[in-house]
Parts: structure tokens; C-alpha cells; sequence
């Protein structure tokens, strides 16, 4: 089920009530039926998939909690981590791995027909289980954290297929640890109205980033990405700028919705953005964006990787980029865009000492060096995105050569200068109340006016979403993930 769909419309005021009425004490059983009919409504057999994960994680972390036996505890975590990843590869990556590895034998002569052997047992007619990325990832992290001694296992089955579904943020994230939301699903929730207004106003704005911008950055974006052989260079430039803050205000809109519902229910989900596109540094950029996987990535990957030296910081950067990268999808595409954001962020950790002699030396201000630093940031994110939209590596070639060549400055590609301006316009009301108010209290902007600005408010924001949203459901970027 999409957030931005009629069906959520009617599911979610449904949801909120039967939380309310319904006692404590069977609400968990409530939200779990209505979290588990919110993701059977997209492909309801994929529910045995999500099912699976839920019983054996369940029951790995019981079984690690209650031996003292090393070798046992690694058994039962290696078996969860098996089945989630292996589930995670015969839907996701089989495929690309087939394929991958058929070119490569190719490449020295040889000939096995991998992918030909793949297709014939219609891998291609599985459909990819939306969510099944975030949900994996956040039940492996229970595992861990169990066979860690960082937390208890869960008991209550229930409550802990809850915290594995919970309908907020199944499958786009944020990903929760159990640490966090747990406790927070078995705490007792009295009805709270400044809460549900600030979940309400960040749901509504969730929305507009959504249907308002995002949507419609994507209209030019597609056009530009959908022909990279155009001789008009600007457009395609602007094509790759709108599509780092397409990218940006999609995911961002799905995380404040979550967020927002989350907090209607007394639940407060981790922000996953902080401001990002006001980074000065690539180090400082993946600290502010997709938080809750970033931190995943370094807590389960990078600093297991980089303990006692089992490996040198550069190759564990590159491994942890190489696995956001595939994490992201099966293509090549994914990988080259994370793996040339490693690269800059090496070089980057790399030449501190040397930018600092030389700024130093040269006398420049420090509000000159963020601003450098943020120039430098926006534009080769914008460039390393080109990979992350393009469907393969050649059209991503293709697009970046004509994007380099001398041509025309022709931009309204769309045939709609209003729509181009209006796009640039959006991007820069988004911007000024992120930079203000940040990524987590944009309500703010509502809640401390008088009444009659606020009633005004509600008013311009209903006229805005009947006249300026884009008429058509897209899915979010991140639920293909």
C-alpha cells in the first residue's frame, strides 16, 4: 500500500482509531494485523517471506540467549544471518549474480549459459518484495545485538513480529533497533494532542514533498535520463541536479510520513535525515543521510571489519560502500556510484593534514572553506548520482559525455517554463525551511502561530495539494530497495 494512495486515506483514520479504542493490552494485536494487511494489499503470497524472518529470528535469539555455549550462539546467529541473506539473494540478486559471473566467464572463453540456465526457471516473473532490503536488515541487527549481549531477546512473538512489521516503516525504513522501539511498542499510550498534531503536520508535509516535489522534479528528470543522447547539455546538467534533490525530498517525504504516523501513536521513530544537502564535507554528508542504514552499515560492518586490525580502515570504507552500493541494487550502476563516493571520501580523510597546511598558508576565511566544501559536495554527488539513476552503465556514460559536451541552452525540455520554474522555485522554499527548522521540526513552522494563521495555513496547504500535486501515484524511490 502507498502513503500517498486513496487506500491509505481510508487505512490509516481506521488505524488510529481502533489504536485508541481498543485497550492496551491488545493493541499490539491490532497493529500487527493492520501492519501485516498494509503489506499484503501490495502482493499478499510475499507476506510468507516476511513471516519467515520473523519466526527464525524469533527463535535464533531465544536459542543465543539461553545457552552460555560460544560455538552454539555462533550457530543459531549464522543460521538467521543465512536465512535472511539467502532469502535476500534468491529474490534480489540471484539474477545480477548469474549474469555477472556468466560475463565473466565469457570474458576468458569459456560458456555456461548461467543467466540463460536462470531465466529458464522464470527468475525474472519473481517479483522483488517491496520492503524486503529495510526489513532484513533490521532483523539481522536484532540477531546481533542478541548473540552480542547487547539486548534480551523478545519473549512475546507478538510484539516482536510487530517490531519486525510495524506498518510506519516496514518498507522504506527508518530502520529500527530493537533496542529503541521495542520498549516503546509495549509502553502503555494515552491519547496525546499536541503529539498527534505534530505526527499529522509531518505526515501533511511528507506529502507535499512527495506530490509536490519530488513527483515533480521527476517529470523533467525522467525526460532527461530517458533521452541521454540529447545535444542540449544544460538540460541534461539541470536533469542531474533534479534528480539529487528528487532523490533527497522522495525518501524524505517517506520518512516523515512514517515518522509522522508513528508519533500520532506515541511512537518516536530514529530521524534518518539531518539537513544533508547543507553538508561541507563528504564525511559530514554520510553522517546526515539515510542515518538509521549508515549507522547499521558502520555498527554491524565497518567497525567489526576495523577491530583488533582485522583489516585496514581503507578496505573496510571500501567494503562497507561496496555493500550500500549492492544494498541500493542489483545492478553495476549502484555499485559505481557508491564506490566512487568511497573513493572521494578516502581521498578526502587523506589530504586533512594537506588542506589544512594550505588554507592555512593561504589565509582563507572559514566560512569560505564551508562554502567550498559545500560546492564541492553538491556537484560531485549530483555527477555520482547520474550512475545511481541510469539503468546501465552505458547509458550513465552516455549521459555524462553529452552532459560535457557543447551544445545548446535549451533547458524546458518539458515545454513548460512555468513547470521549470516553478520546480527551481520549490526546491528553494524546501530548502530554506530545512535549513531553519532541519528535517524533524518543519511542524514547528504550524504550531507556534495564533490560531487564525494556523486555520490559514491548513487552508493554503489543502488549495496547494488540489492545485500544484502531480496526478499520479508514483511509487516512492526507495521502496524498489
Amino acid at each position: 500500500m502507498l502513503f500517498n494512495s486513496f487506500e491509505f486515506l481510508l487505512f490509516f483514520p481506521i488505524m488510529i482509531i481502533g489504536f485508541y479504542v481498543i485497550p492496551h493490552k491488545y493493541r499490539w494485536l491490532w497493529l500487527l494485523l493492520g501492519s501485516y494487511f498494509f503489506y499484503m494489499a501490495h502482493q499478499p503470497e510475499l507476506i510468507i517471506l516476511l513471516c519467515i524472518s520473523t519466526l527464525v529470528d524469533y527463535y535464533c535469539g531465544i536459542k543465543m540467549f539461553k545457552t552460555n555455549n560460544a560455538k552454539i550462539k555462533k550457530i543459531f546467529l549464522t543460521f538467521s544471518i543465512i536465512t535472511n541473506v539467502g532469502i535476500l539473494f534468491l529474490f534480489k540478486y540471484f539474477l545480477f549474480f548469474t549474469s555477472s559471473l556468466d560475463a565473466l566467464i565469457g570474458f576468458f572463453g569459456a560458456e555456461m549459459s548461467l543467466e540463460e540456465t536462470a531465466n529458464s526457471y522464470n527468475f525474472n516473473n519473481i517479483l522483488l518484495p517491496i520492503g524486503i532490503s529495510f526489513y532484513t536488515f533490521q532483523t539481522m541487527s536484532y540477531s546481533i545485538e542478541v548473540y552480542r549481549g547487547s539486548i534480551k531477546p523478545e519473549k512475546h512473538l507478538g510484539k516482536f513480529a510487530l517490531y519486525i512489521a510495524f506498518f510506519p516503516q516496514l518498507v522504506a525504513g527508518p530502520i529500527e533497533r530493537a533496542s529503541r522501539l521495542i520498549p516503546q511498542l509495549k509502553q502503555k499510550v494515552q491519547i496525546n494532542i499536541p503529539n498527534i498534531k505534530k505526527g499529522l503536520i509531518l505526515m501533511a508535509w511528507g506529502f507535499f514533498l512527495k506530490v509536490i516535489v519530488a513527483d515533480r522534479l521527476g517529470i523533467y528528470v525522467d525526460q532527461a535520463f530517458n533521452n541521454p543522447e540529447s545535444p542540449h547539455n544544460i538540460s541534461l546538467i539541470l536533469g542531474g541536479f533534479f534528480f539529487s534533490f528528487q532523490i533527497y525530498y522522495d525518501f524524505s517525504a517517506y520518512t516523515s510520513i512514517a515518522i509522522g504516523a508513528a508519533k500520532t501513536m506515541g511512537y518516536d521513530l530514529i530521524q534518518n535525515f539531518n539537513k544533508p544537502i547543507f553538508s561541507t564535507s563528504f564525511s559530514q554528508f554520510w553522517k546526515r543521510w539515510h542515518i538509521s542504514f549508515m549507522q547499521w552499515l558502520r555498527d554491524f560492518l565497518y567497525r567489526p571489519l576495523v577491530r583488533d586490525q582485522k583489516t585496514n580502515r581503507l578496505t573496510a570504507v571500501i567494503i562497507v560502500f561496496f555493500i550500500n552500493g549492492l544494498w541500493h541494487g542489483a545492478n553495476w550502476t549502484f555499485i559505481v556510484w557508491s564506490l566512487l563516493n568511497a573513493l572521494i571520501l578516502i581521498i578526502e580523510i587523506a589530504t586533512i593534514p594537506i588542506r589544512k597546511r594550505i588554507f592555512k598558508m593561504m589565509r582563507i576565511p572559514k566560512r569560505t572553506i564551508r562554502i567550498l566544501g559545500w560546492f564541492t559536495v553538491i556537484n560531485y554527488l549530483t555527477f555520482t548520482l547520474i550512475f545511481f539513476r541510469s539503468p546501465s552503465l552505458s547509458q550513465a556514460f552516455l549521459y555524462i559525455k553529452n552532459m560535457f559536451s557543447f551544445g545548446s541552452l535549451h533547458i524546458d525540455i518539458l515545454g513548460n517554463y512555468f513547470e521549470l520554474f516553478l520546480c527551481i522555485i520549490l526546491i528553494l522554499i524546501v530548502q530554506i525551511i530545512h535549513y531553519y527548522k532541519g528535517n524533524n521540526k518543519v511542524y514547528e513552522i504550524v504550531t507556534q502561530r495564533p490560531n487564525h494563521i494556523r486555520y490559514s495555513m491548513y487552508l493554503a496547504y489543502i488549495l496547494i495539494i488540489v492545485l500544484f500535486a502531480i496526478n499520479r501515484q508514483n511509487t516512492f524511490i526507495y521502496f524498489q530497495f
